[in-house]
């Protein structure tokens, strides 16, 4: 059998790693993560660059360390559940005589409950320095789809981990004004998945088109599908600085700016071939080998109030911007510096991210919090993919902390996130340049419930 040269650019893994590389979890717009406190999470994540009693400013906004005294450490862990449907469909070979439409049903759940942790720790210096470490995930995303769903030759299994190890210090000026610094460590790792139809591969690279829709032919659309799996990761650094000012006795603005960290993620991509389809293609089929995939994780400017209306109550408000301008598309090379097919344009637009809390202490051993905010996203209508079903968020919160004793204190916390209805109309590219994509049409519906809890100890 005759396979056009064109099929010799077979590569699964550049119509698919960049998804995966702009994908985010469920609690966020875009792949960003804010689960590092849960007295955060209890009023909506606001306040997280003034907050009194909570290590997670460590890396939130190393300035507001001076308003701890003592020694603390602290450990947060919260629950992300995401339930997403999806109705629709699509054609295999779209915008040709010879489309077909997708097999296979709506993909289940994608998103099964995954646990964020955090870490914080404080230590006063003398009264006017703080040294402060963490361990947080700024950004994330867990997804999987079933196998033969109808989106599979765009997405099937993602898996985004971010973490940071960070480093800070603050400064006392004075009373009523410090600074902060701190540098992060930030450990990213990506695995991702895909369907090929190297039956569509096969029969429109056999150098007429006419044998997809010929019986006798042994290859057709969607009757031999073979599997990517694409793994990769990367170490690099990043840094942030932030103020604390207090202008009047009860009310305190914090600010801080964490840098985008530049990743060039390097791994391996590994092709799974059904037996007919490999003995077809023989030398031509695409092979196993090392990739990389440069990949920048945004930065973000955070301004928050707290307002003390009394000594028990306080409202708190946050905006926050979030950098995705710097994820415009992503291009994929082979080890030797050779591109797989043309860059992947996502065309990200920078998000606002709005909330305002309240707490209140109705005793000197209970606080109860409670928040709403409105979280913007960063994808475009022409671009956005199952891999990231995402829109426009809202957010409710509630949380409490429970002071056990001087030192001891335990919270908890549940957020509810409404997600406006995305929609998908897109092409994904065909197993090579030459050869049509397929289409995917259709809208998910679906929520996140977030639920937290946390332990603290002074000393």
């Amino acid at each position: 059998m005759h396979i056009a040269s064109r099929v010799t650019q077979l590569s699964a893994l550049a119509l698919g790693i960049a998804g995966v590389l702009a994908c985010g979890q469920a609690d966020a717009s875009g792949f960003q993560l804010r689960e590092n406190s849960v007295k955060n999470l209890g009023r909506a994540n606001t306040g997280t660059t003034v907050a009194r009693d909570d290590a997670s400013v460590a890396v939130n906004n190393p300035a507001a360390m001076v308003n701890l005294d003592k020694a603390t450490f602290q450990v947060d862990a919260t629950s992300i559940n995401l339930d997403a449907d999806f109705d629709g469909g699509g054609f295999a070979n779209a915008g040709t005589p010879l489309a077909s439409p997708l097999s296979g049903g709506d993909g289940g759940d994608p998103g099964d409950p995954a646990l964020v942790p955090a870490m914080a720790m404080v230590f006063p210096i003398g009264d006017d320095f703080r040294l402060g470490a963490s361990v947080s995930a700024p950004f994330g995303l867990k997804t999987e789809y079933d196998s033969g769903w109808v989106g599979r030759y765009t997405a099937l299994t993602s898996d985004v981990k971010i973490v940071d190890l960070t480093v800070s210090g603050a400064w006392a000026v004075n009373e009523q004004f410090s600074l902060g610094v701190g540098v992060f460590l930030q450990r990213s790792e990506v695995t991702l998945s895909k369907a090929i139809d190297f039956g569509s591969a096969l029969c429109l690279g056999s150098g007429n088109p006419l044998n997809c829709a010929n019986p006798a032919f042994p290859f057709h659309p969607q009757q031999q599908d073979g599997t990517v799996v694409v793994k990769g990761s990367d170490n690099d650094w990043g840094w942030i600085a932030g103020f604390q000012w207090r202008p009047v006795e009860n009310v305190t603005i914090g600010y801080a700016h964490h840098s985008k960290v530049d990743h060039t993620l390097r791994g391996d991509a590994d092709f799974t071939l059904p037996g007919a389809a490999a003995a077809a293609l023989g030398p031509l089929a695409p092979g196993d080998g090392a990739v990389y995939a440069p990949l920048t994780t945004p930065a973000t400017d955070t301004l928050s109030l707290e307002w003390a209306v009394n000594e028990n109550v306080r409202v708190l408000a946050d905006v926050q911007r979030t950098g995705w301008h710097t994820l415009e598309q992503v291009a994929i090379f082979r080890d030797g510096g050779t591109p797989l097919g043309s860059p992947e344009v996502f065309d990200w637009d920078d998000t606002y991210y709005f909330g305002i809390g309240a707490e209140w202490d109705i005793s000197p051993s209970f606080t109860l919090r409670a928040g709403i905010a409105q979280d913007q996203t960063p994808t475009q209508d022409d671009h956005r993919t199952p891999r990231l079903p995402d829109n426009d968020r809202k957010l409710y919160s509630i949380g409490a902390t429970w002071h056990a004793s001087d030192a001891l204190s335990i919270d908890a916390a549940f957020q509810r996130i409404t997600i406006d209805t995305p929609t998908v109309d897109i092409l994904a590219p065909g197993a090579s340049p030459a050869l049509p994509p397929s289409s995917l049409t259709g809208e998910f519906s679906g929520h996140a419930n977030l639920f937290g809890v946390a332990l603290q100890y002074r000393f």
